[in-house]
């Protein structure tokens, strides 16, 4: 890999000007960039819909919480060695072999309601059994490569300017997260049965998947890719574990906190518009004599939500970027922590709260354009994280920090489902702001700046 550096030929900070500065960016990130984008547009056309895919194949909301908690598990469990694997074997081939694994994922997800109810020795298999088998691979590419992801950039970037790299490859990943779910909502509208529509959405995912495997496999540079020590078991992960930078320990502690309080509830943002305030989008105008609509259905009507969300987060990302370069990066990374902790009470009780003011769908409207605001701080986040790492050790470094924090965070998607199916829905989201509070709130008086921000 080339030892060229990321410049900045301008003080520009919004999106259109971060693609700009894409393509004279180190080809290994664009390379990346580019990958960031097939997968995250198949994982966000999918995973946001899910849920209500478990549902309309017979599960309860209890289910969908535990779909949730075996993610959590995933994403404890994945990164680690995905982590150390990029490090052993180099970039171009953990990449390639993660792909594979979250298209085949995919795949089962969209075969799962042709399998039907299925008995094996008395036990009774129900079709929704297959997405859980299905997030276990589709997850691949997501986890096992975060630490493979992160070690790429933080070897082709200069250390003052991390959280403008992160900006640049999340510019990519989240202008998928903007263009998923809306054409999920597209393709969802064309066959009123969501389980027959959500099929087309997988199908479509399965080609993004495959063009981002053969193009990372392909155009990706490994020839000067930096190689970890080989994997040495249960000992190296202990040694990682008391190695980790002391920075990251009050960062760990505060975002585990935001990060278990949004797990409780996640999984649950779907059914919130679909089932709590089964709102879709139904606007009308007259002209000329004639009246004009659009019909748009809870499901097609929360993808286009999201669509709103991450339009602000793409808006955000950059100019917070380059904010932190003067102010660091701890302040950013605090004001998405504070978006996040907020965002749940906001969503279960704002709508009743703008009832006098505006019509139900476009409060929603609003409410996922304030919860766009908490990627604002992601590229500070993951500067933060990888920033103090050395080098060769980037993606253990990273793999070490999410398989702290995400095992923790295992159980609260479980917590947030037996709450939203035997207590109340208001009383999981406001159980999940008030620990999301506490969260950053310790960031604030704990959190250490990066230093070469300082």
């Amino acid at each position: 890999m080339s030892q060229e550096q990321i410049t900045i030929e301008s003080d520009e900070s919004g999106p259109l000007d971060t693609f700009r500065q894409l393509f004279a960016l180190q080809r290994d990130v664009l390379v990346l960039s580019l990958s960031m984008f097939a997968f995250s547009l198949g994982f966000q056309m999918t995973n946001r819909f899910l849920p209500e895919y478990i549902i309309a194949l017979g599960a309860s909301g209890f289910v969908v919480g535990l779909f949730g908690t075996v993610g959590n598990i995933i994403s404890a469990v994945f990164p680690y060695p995905g982590g150390a694997i990029s490090d052993r074997i180099g970039s171009r081939y953990a990449l390639t072999l993660f792909g594979l694994v979250s298209t085949f994922g995919f795949g089962v997800w969209l075969v799962a309601p042709n399998l039907g109810v299925i008995t094996v020795a008395d036990i009774t298999i129900q079709p929704w059994i297959w997405i859980f088998v299905g997030l276990l691979l589709a997850q691949g590419w997501k986890s096992f490569g975060l630490g493979a992801t992160f070690a790429v950039v933080k070897q082709s970037t200069d250390p003052s300017r991390l959280a403008t790299g992160f900006a640049s490859t999340e510019t990519f990943r989240r202008t998928a997260f903007l263009i998923g779910p809306v054409l999920a909502a597209v393709l969802i509208g064309f066959h009123p049965a969501f389980s027959v529509s959500f099929r087309y959405v997988l199908s479509v995912a399965i080609l993004f998947g495959i063009v981002g495997t053969v193009a990372q496999h392909i155009l990706y540079d490994a020839s000067e890719d930096s190689m970890g020590d080989s994997f040495n078991g249960i000992k190296q992960i202990r040694r990682d574990l008391r190695e980790m930078p002391d920075p990251l320990r009050p960062l760990l502690v505060g975002d585990t906190l935001v990060r278990f309080a949004n797990g409780m509830v996640y999984v649950f943002f779907v059914l919130v518009i679909t089932q709590f305030y089964e709102v879709g989008f139904n606007p009308t105008a007259s002209l000329a004599g004639f009246s004009y609509g659009v019909s748009l259905s809870p499901e097609a009507f929360f993808g286009y939500l999201l669509g709103v969300e991450m339009l602000i987060a793409l808006i955000a990302m950059a100019p917070a970027a380059k904010i932190a370069e003067r102010v660091g990066l701890k302040p950013i990374v605090a004001l998405g922590f504070a978006v996040y902790a907020l965002f749940p009470i906001v969503l279960i009780g704002g709508p009743e709260l703008l009832a006098p003011v505006m019509p139900l769908s476009w409060a929603m409207i609003l409410i996922f354009a304030f919860s766009g605001l908490r990627f604002a701080g992601l590229p500070s986040h993951k500067a933060l994280i990888v920033g103090p790492a050395k080098k060769g050790a980037g993606g253990r470094v990273t793999g070490t920090y999410y398989l702290l924090r995400n095992t923790v965070v295992i159980p609260s998607a479980a917590l947030g489902g037996y709450l939203w199916e035997f207590v109340s829905p208001e009383i999981a989201f406001t159980i999940a702001a008030v620990i999301g509070v506490v969260g950053t709130s310790y960031f604030l008086v704990f959190g250490r700046e990066f230093e070469a921000y300082l």
